[in-house]
C-alpha cells in the first residue's frame, strides 16, 4: 500500500522508536501513549483488519501474540507471580478492528498497553 503509514515505518521510510524487527513483524512506541507503556506489534505484510486475516495468517498472530509479553517484560510491565502466589504487572493487547472499533489506521496492528495506573482512557466522542 503506497499511502499506508504502518507499512512505511515497516519499511523504514518513516522513522519510528523501535523496540524490535525481524523478518516479519516490526515493534514500536506509540506517538499518541494512554498509558506509560503503550507499543504497536505490527506485520510487514499489509493486511488491513483482522477480520481480512485468514488461515494464511495464523502463524503471524501467533507470533504477535507470543511476541506481546517478551516485549511487555522487556519494557517492564511484564506479568509476574512470585513464590507466595502474588501476581504483579500486568499488560493489556488490543485489536481496534473497524470504525466502530476504533481502527484509525487500515493497516492490522496490535496494542500492547501496561505500566502503573490510572492511565488516561480515550474515549470516542459520539
Amino acid at each position: 500500500m503506497d499511502n499506508c503509514i504502518f507499512c512505511k515505518i515497516a519499511a523504514g521510510e518513516i522513522p519510528s522508536k523501535k523496540l524490535y524487527e525481524d523478518e516479519d513483524v516490526v515493534a514500536f512506541h506509540d506517538i499518541n501513549p494512554a498509558a506509560p507503556v503503550h507499543f504497536l506489534i505490527v506485520p510487514r505484510q499489509h493486511v488491513a483488519t483482522l477480520s481480512d486475516c485468514g488461515p494464511e495468517q495464523a502463524a503471524l498472530l501467533g507470533k504477535m501474540a507470543l511476541l506481546a509479553p517478551k516485549l511487555a517484560a522487556e519494557q517492564g510491565c511484564g506479568f509476574q507471580v512470585d513464590t507466595d502466589g502474588n501476581r504483579s504487572g500486568g499488560f493489556k493487547t488490543l485489536f481496534n478492528t473497524g470504525p466502530d472499533g476504533g481502527q484509525e489506521v487500515y493497516h492490522l496492528h496490535m496494542h500492547v498497553i501496561g505500566g502503573p495506573h490510572p492511565w488516561r482512557v480515550r474515549f470516542v466522542q459520539q
